[in-house]
């Protein structure tokens, strides 16, 4: 049988309510969980990462009304968060946090169930369904693959986790991780998408031969694909994009717009196509960015447009 996760087509990315790239403020973040839940979203996705843990304490608290049994919660391990300064913020890592606490890698057993437990605290929930492996390329990447990855194993065969996954923009990493047998769920970062699709050749295949589910993040690259008309200081992989990917996308957004759609809603729509994608993980502010992102999901395209951009 299957050990797969169901998953919707479209979840939370709550990066934002660790304060990425600037402040969320309380209202915001509690209008955007509100927004979601109404509209229909039942994954929800956070990490220790993100904005040294201020993520995942506010996504606990504003999810704590919901029925816990009525949505998939997701979260990451790989850094510890550890005692800091306390005499600064966070922006080196893009998170407008003071810097209460630093991050330090650790993938080894120890370092993932403490990880594990100490995410509980934060969130206030009795559990999390999905437990991802976070960034193994950027940390002890062997360690990763030698104790990590086993631990998480055993842990589902505990019952502390549902699913084990590891979250990666590197498209090898991500395909050694599947071929060992012991993922349910990767959360594939930009590597496969309406502007570049390198995920197709060795990964997706193989996930479909593992049964293994991808959630698909990182959508609109960065940014080039995030808006209707694409700007000349568009970004692409958080630096600007080049003039050949500028024109890539323009194309693009011209061929939406014959169609009357735009290419934002391309760009979230394009990877649910692959029979190996399963959902699209948005990162989420406002309850405005919500409801847009719900239209952008649901938006018809037409099947002449896919199929000229298949051509």
């Amino acid at each position: 049988m299957s050990r797969a996760p169901v998953l919707p087509q479209l979840g939370f990315g709550a990066a934002q309510l660790g304060n990425l790239y600037r402040v969320t403020t309380d209202a915001e973040a509690r209008g955007a969980v509100e927004t979601a839940w109404e509209g229909g979203i039942r994954l929800f996705d956070t990490a220790p990462h993100y904005g040294i843990g201020t993520s995942e304490q506010r996504l606990g608290a504003l999810l704590k009304p919901y029925p816990r049994d009525e949505y998939l919660l997701s979260t990451k391990v790989g850094r510890l968060l550890l005692p800091g300064p306390g005499d600064g913020d966070d922006m080196a890592h893009d998170f407008s946090v003071p810097n209460h606490h630093v991050r330090a890698w650790d993938m080894s057993e120890t370092g993932i169930r403490r990880s594990h437990a100490e995410s509980l605290e934060r969130l206030g929930l009795e559990r999390v369904d999905i437990l991802y492996l976070h960034d193994p390329e950027e940390g002890p990447t062997e360690q990763a693959f030698a104790e990590a990855l086993p631990t998480l194993a055993a842990m589902r065969e505990e019952g502390l986790i549902r699913h084990v996954g590891v979250g990666s923009k590197d498209a090898a990493i991500l395909t050694r991780a599947v071929r060992t047998g012991l993922c349910d769920v990767i959360m594939l970062s930009g590597r496969y998408t309406l502007l570049e699709q390198p995920a197709a050749a060795e990964l997706l295949p193989a996930c479909l031969e593992h049964d293994v589910q991808v959630v698909a993040v990182s959508v609109f690259n960065s940014g080039i694909l995030a808006r209707a008309e694409v700007s000349d200081d568009a970004r692409y992989e958080y630096s600007a994009a080049s003039a050949p990917l500028l024109a890539r996308a323009r194309a693009l957004a011209d061929l939406a717009r014959a169609h009357g759609v735009e290419l934002p809603d391309l760009a979230v729509q394009y990877p649910l196509r692959h029979p190996a994608i399963s959902s699209v993980v948005l990162g989420m502010r406002t309850p405005e960015q919500v409801r847009q992102n719900i239209a952008r999901a649901r938006r018809p395209i037409p099947a002449q447009l896919w199929e000229q951009i298949d051509a």
